[in-house]
């Protein structure tokens, strides 16, 4: 066990400092996590046979749970809405386009018998959203006409259908009695029923029960692990469960969600490296040379052939949407939910499904690098660059400049607002009363006419601190022997470091200080640290 956590640890903070080397790449960040995976694993100079599919497929499925809940819990609807349509036809219909063509040509023109062919389409047809979301954000590429939402909501939903067939043709491959209407309907009943049901009951859960911010998010990773769970178990579809109990929850207006966002951020960065590592890990480089051609044909019939066809299906050629259907078709790419699935093959006993794996692997590769690497100079080529937005916008973690927080002042005996109304203080420092709690009475909703009264508790809407320019806000806590206890504020020690503390917190009351103000053990100290 200790080789082991030695080994996990390592290998994360060696991702964690390739990832800036990574990002002054051409290619996505996450390939980096892939060749960290191939350098350590059997054709490396450390030469570790690690060749557990179960194991990395049990692993891997948990890692995808955790990022198609995010893909829905960070879906913004609002920014998605007007291109909810095609992004739902395209995840949907798109993806059985997509599967069937690729299958009559890997049919045609690699030999492979019917069995195998329809599974290696089911397989690859959906788009990676780890690989799309990675290009989108890293390049700062925010598109035309709604397309960067498009794109994410189509690669974010696609996956449970793709998976849908691949059970489906796993089956069929492994000669089993299937009754597909009835495993098809329910896959997608189970699936919708209990993703929609999940997330019905966590926004329940994290609006009414009161819950402490990290208590919120414990349910949210609960919910996630019970809406994949449930379903899976009695035949459902259940990362159809996990995503939409994901929209439920991301378009629900629930207490903090902006501090789970950014512990799903965490969890979500963590299993993308988990999944392209592993990945990376488990293939054996010798086996991967025969697989280059076939793999490097169907990127390129893929490519140019199946999702144009299945773009245009959806989205029609007209005048003005020529560089969207462009676009939209290079975007495409294939990645770590395929291998994945090829994974799923190999561990379900598929005849053939080693090569498969090893096939799918080589198109995700030649995929990431290749339509990855383009993806922005392909975007400014057909004009489709949107120099005035933000792809920030069409995620739920975006935080806008204006974004607001609230804070609490007390009017004592004497304050400069006392005895004046808030037309006569106007908008200082930028600040807005929003309220007003007064002793013995109830709230006050104020308007310009209000005359603030000494005892008032006032709560003020200020615009949010972003750190930028150097200037940063960290809080520290005096302790009995801190060199700081005992002194007033002009007296604290520089050092030759710029900072000013703001405010201090002593037994639950929140002191403004001057310089006069003297520090004592227990205190909470902010400081804004300048330079």
């Amino acid at each position: 066990m200790n080789m082991i956590l030695l080994f996990v640890g390592a290998v994360i903070i060696a991702c964690i400092l390739l990832k800036p080397i990574a990002a002054k790449l051409p290619f996505p960040t996450l390939l980096i996590f892939i060749a960290l995976g191939m350098f350590l694993g059997s054709g490396g100079p450390l030469h570790i046979n690690f060749n557990d599919f179960k194991a990395t497929e049990s692993v891997c499925t948990a890692a995808l749970i955790f990022i198609m809940f995010y893909g829905g819990f960070n879906t913004n609807i609002e920014r998605a809405r007007p291109v909810a349509v095609p992004a739902v036809l395209l995840s949907t219909a798109g993806v059985v386009i997509t599967a069937g063509l690729t299958a009559v040509f890997a049919h045609v023109a690699l030999r492979f018998d019917w069995p195998l062919a329809l599974l290696l389409g089911s397989v690859i047809s959906s788009t990676d959203a780890a690989s799309v979301f990675s290009v989108l954000r890293e390049h700062r590429l925010s598109l035309k006409g709604g397309t960067d939402s498009l794109l994410e909501v189509e690669s974010g939903s696609n996956d449970p259908l793709a998976y849908m067939l691949t059970a489906v043709f796993s089956a069929l491959a492994l000669g089993e009695a299937v009754n597909l209407p009835v495993l098809i309907a329910q896959q997608i009943v189970f699936g919708a029923a209990f993703g929609l049901a999940f997330g019905w009951v966590g926004m329940k859960l994290a609006c009414r029960m009161n819950l402490e911010s990290q208590s919120e998010t414990i349910v949210l990773i609960a919910i996630a692990l019970l809406s994949f769970a449930v379903p899976s178990q009695l035949g459902g579809n259940g990362f159809l469960s996990v995503y939409l109990a994901g929209i439920v929850l991301g378009a629900s207006d629930i207490p903090s969600k902006r501090e789970m966002v950014h512990v799903f951020d965490v969890l979500t960065e963590m299993a993308e490296m988990a999944i392209f590592f592993l990945i990376g890990l488990l293939v054996t480089p010798a086996r991967l040379p025969q697989a280059i051609l076939p793999a490097l044909g169907l990127v390129l019939f893929m490519l140019f052939i199946g999702r144009p066809v299945a773009v245009c299906a959806i989205m029609p050629p007209r005048p003005g949407r020529l560089g969207q259907i462009g676009l939209v078709s290079w975007a495409g790419l294939r990645g770590a939910a395929s291998v994945v699935f090829a994974l799923f093959t190999v561990v379900s006993g598929v005849p053939g499904s080693r090569d498969l794996f090893d096939l799918v692997f080589m198109v995700a590769i030649i995929s990431i690098v290749m339509q990855g690497s383009l993806l922005p100079a392909v975007a400014k080529r057909l004009k489709m660059i949107d120099k005035a937005g933000d792809v920030g916008r069409t995620f739920n973690d975006y935080q806008e400049e204006t974004d607001l927080s609230f804070i609490k002042l007390k009017v004592d005996a004497g304050h400069p607002f006392a005895g004046r109304s808030l037309a006569q203080i106007g908008e200082a420092a930028s600040m807005l009363v929003v309220l007003i709690l007064r002793h013995g009475a109830e709230p006050v909703i104020p308007n310009g006419d209000t005359v603030i009264e000494t005892g008032d508790l006032l709560v003020l809407a200020a615009p949010t601190f972003e750190e930028r320019a150097g200037v940063s806000l960290r809080e520290h806590h005096i302790g009995e022997h801190h060199h700081w206890a005992g002194c007033a504020l002009h007296e604290l020690p520089h050092g030759g470091r710029r900072f000013i503390v703001v405010l201090l917190k002593r037994e639950g009351e929140t002191i403004i200080p001057n310089g006069d103000t003297q520090l004592l053990p227990g205190d909470d100290v902010v400081i804004a640290t300048l330079g």
